[in-house]
């Protein structure tokens, strides 16, 4: 008999009914979830917990990367901008360097905070019929 996971399910539905923009942005904030617990295993010198979470993040960044169309100038320039995280993240992760993961997770926030206030003009938009 299995046993239902309510908040997996929660989960799983979440992600199914999110649009592309939603979706975005729980990688972002999915990314700071790893880079936070990252940062504590670092502080904490749980090195296997500190790598784990780190490569987690660097995941959901490639994912990021991958999921651009480069045909549009701005995609090139967020494609550089992951590109230099990710490897930021490796450096951070073999040199055990706390200002790095500080400095990557203040850009995931600045991106996450710019997307959310997009999705939100678009849903204001949505709903007075175009108009601002």
């Amino acid at each position: 008999m299995a046993v239902n996971n309510p908040y997996k399910t929660y989960q799983d539905n979440a992600v199914n009914t999110a649009s592309s923009g939603e979706l975005t942005l729980m990688l972002y904030n999915g990314c700071l979830k790893f880079l936070h617990a990252g940062k504590k295993a670092m502080q904490d010198q749980h090195i296997e917990l500190k790598n784990t979470n780190i490569q987690k993040a660097q995941n959901i960044i490639q994912e990021l990367m991958v999921t651009l169309n480069l045909e549009i100038e701005m995609s090139q320039n967020m494609l550089s901008l992951y590109d230099y995280m990710n490897r930021q993240l490796m450096t951070a992760n073999v040199k055990n360097d706390l200002d790095i993961m500080e400095e990557v997770e203040g850009m995931i926030v600045e991106l996450r905070d710019t997307w959310k206030q997009v999705i939100q003009l678009n849903r204001r938009q949505q709903h007075t019929g175009g108009q601002a």
